[in-house]
């Protein structure tokens, strides 16, 4: 009976899991896109991001490794500005 205890624990534990599910934009650039425009723009690590109403805000370093940060549109994907 003992060695029937843990897989029974294992398996209840991974049915009690649940899968991740991504955010959904809803038609808007994703995180992934705002970045891939970012690092079109020079941004090379990244730092931070944040989704804030119809824009994404990047902070990171460029090559020479100064601070940079920028504001990407959530709807076309433009950026809006870039602070260095």
């Amino acid at each position: 009976m003992r060695k029937y205890i843990l897989p029974i624990i294992a398996v209840v534990a991974l049915g009690a899991a649940t899968p991740a599910i991504a955010y959904d934009t809803g038609g808007r650039v994703s995180m992934e896109q705002a970045l891939d425009v970012a690092t079109d723009v020079g941004l090379t690590t990244v730092s931070h991001t944040q989704f804030e109403g119809d824009k994404w805000y990047i902070q990171g370093r460029d090559t020479s490794g100064r601070y940079m940060e920028m504001a990407v549109d959530a709807g076309t994907g433009d950026v809006l500005w870039v602070n260095r």
